[in-house]
């Protein structure tokens, strides 16, 4: 999420969440901080989206649930958008507006005109803003394909047009900069594709991001060609086909789609299933194939599975389980590791170079990526001949201020991640965070006593554990440990008044010394202390 603000005025630039990682146990996702963009509510104009993907659009719900403000996009980004919002109970108050590309839309001292631009998921597009200190263009995530499966090619003119009147920042997506050369066109791996259906003497079964309209195109094209059906699997999947058929993004040859169940009575050789589950994850249709547990398919030998998708960073090992599942099934699998099964929809170096040559920006902020991304396409800034001075690697929290003389860095802005837990948002905090490491690292030892009136152990200790050793095994040890309390407790002052929180202190500090003296493990210690 990226805003831009001039005087009283404040318009948003995409609002997306992010996924969890490792370090984030139980997590669902992470949404930004809009705590700077709500303390100014009576200027937020707008929220102006650039395509349909989660990490731009998925966080709108909990912003609109704090504020109702007007939301841009494209067709197909608010058809995507509105099902999110159907599913929070928010679609009939939202202000949803539609745009295309080359309109212009004023929100309040801000012009803002969409660009047409290419990516991994059809009606993507650029922004030429323009503000009292100069037009800012931002790129949306993008690459520069000049076949698209659509027709629908960048709007190269446009770009070139706004450099040639001055463009004060250019805001250009990192994520591939790493990666030399072109990026290379959908229809590329489309053609790839028609070659593996050409020969494939089986089913086939695809596992594709249930966003990629064109991905999926191809894959129902091809089975039209090769005189197969196509079953699809998963909810994400079926949503969006019938969304993006419903707009005229994606053209479904006739009886194409079949039921799986009426699939499942064609010949092998005729049948397709465009799946989810291309980053392997657990509940997805694919890993249920994998792992044998799907309700309706079994992967036999014989079959083609294709997963044609980029490995996202993090799902190395969920998707690589998945592979090995498939293998020991008796499937074929294809995968980007081993067969040109996939094409990027962010743009490379030499694309990225040509943005900067197109618009000709005064000023340069490279966004959309790590900070390893940020700061190469940074050093590629630098390398097309834009001055040092002039390109800002800026992070979460930091902001452009932008005259019509000079820009400079400023910062101290609120930028931290909220955590959503279920229904629960930003009440998770890294005290809990560290304690659900804990569990999962050592699990949890819970001891209960009971005391009388006098203070006298009456009862217990009693000690359940859940993940550091199976106490039906492990009795003696557990012996050992009940005499450990026991002997603590023993140490107490007799004539001491009864202090329940100082006895619980005194339980987990005995447990904690046990175990870490005999195992050198820290579970998490849960005294119960009752009186009688």
């Amino acid at each position: 999420m990226m805003l831009v603000e001039s005087g009283d005025d404040l318009i948003a630039i995409d609002c997306g969440l992010m996924f969890p990682d490792d370090e984030l146990p139980g997590i669902d996702h992470v949404i930004p901080d809009f705590t700077y963009a709500l303390e100014r509510r009576t200027g937020f104009r707008a929220v102006v989206l650039t395509h349909g993907h989660e990490d731009h659009i998925g966080a709108l719900p909990y912003l609109l649930r704090e504020l109702p403000v007007p939301v841009y996009g494209t067709p197909l980004t608010l058809a995507l958008v509105a099902e999110r919002l159907r599913e929070h109970g928010l679609l009939e108050t939202a202000d949803l507006r539609s745009m295309r590309p080359r309109d212009r839309i004023q929100a309040g001292v801000f012009g803002i005109e969409p660009i047409r631009v290419t990516h991994s998921i059809a009606d993507g597009i650029g922004l030429a803003i323009d503000t009292p200190a100069g037009t800012i263009v931002h790129t949306g995530d993008f690459k520069l394909d000049p076949s698209p499966l659509d027709g629908e090619a960048p709007d190269y003119r446009r770009f070139a047009e706004l450099g040639e009147r001055g463009v004060a920042v250019l805001c250009s997506d990192s994520t591939n900069v790493d990666r030399p050369g072109h990026t290379r066109s959908e229809v590329e791996v489309g053609q790839a594709l028609g070659g593996r259906f050409d020969v494939a003497t089986g089913r086939i079964i695809v596992a594709t991001f249930a966003s990629h309209i064109h991905r999926i195109q191809q894959v129902l094209t091809l089975a039209a060609r090769t005189d197969r059906r196509v079953a699809l699997l998963g909810m994400s999947m079926q949503r969006n086909v019938t969304i993006a058929a419903d707009l005229g993004y994606l053209q479904v040859p006739p009886a194409i789609v079949v039921p799986l169940e009426e699939l499942a009575s064609l010949p092998a050789r005729q049948q397709v299933i465009l799946s989810t589950g291309s980053q392997g994850e657990p509940h997805s249709a694919l890993a249920l194939m994998a792992a044998g547990e799907h309700k309706y398919v079994k992967v036999e030998r014989g079959d083609l599975v294709i997963i044609s998708a980029r490995v996202i960073p993090g799902h190395e090992r969920t998707i690589g389980r998945v592979v090995n599942a498939l293998y020991r099934l008796g499937a074929e699998v294809l995968y980007e590791d081993n067969a040109f099964v996939h094409v990027s929809g962010h743009a490379s170096q030499d694309d990225l170079k040509l943005m900067m040559s197109l618009t000709r920006p005064r000023y340069f902020v490279p966004v959309h990526g790590e900070y390893r991304h940020l700061l190469g396409h940074a050093r590629l800034a630098e390398s097309v001949g834009i001055a040092p001075e002039r390109v800002f690697l800026m992070e979460d929290g930091m902001g452009l201020e932008l005259s019509t003389a000079d820009a400079r860095v400023v910062g101290g802005f609120p930028a931290g991640r909220v955590l959503v837990d279920g229904k629960s948002v930003g009440d998770i905090g890294a005290v809990v965070l560290r304690d659900r490491q804990l569990l999962a690292e050592d699990g949890l030892i819970a001891v209960s006593v009971a005391f009388d009136k006098s203070g006298v152990v009456a009862a217990g200790p009693e000690i359940a554990s859940r993940g550091f050793v199976y106490v039906k095994e492990n009795e003696l040890l557990m012996e050992e440990l009940k005499k450990a309390v026991l002997a603590a407790l023993a140490e107490r002052d007799p004539d001491a008044p009864f202090d329940r929180e100082l006895v619980g202190a005194t339980v987990r500090s005995a447990v904690r010394h046990f175990v870490n003296q005999r195992f050198r493990r820290k579970p998490v210690v849960l005294p119960i202390v009752l009186e009688v």
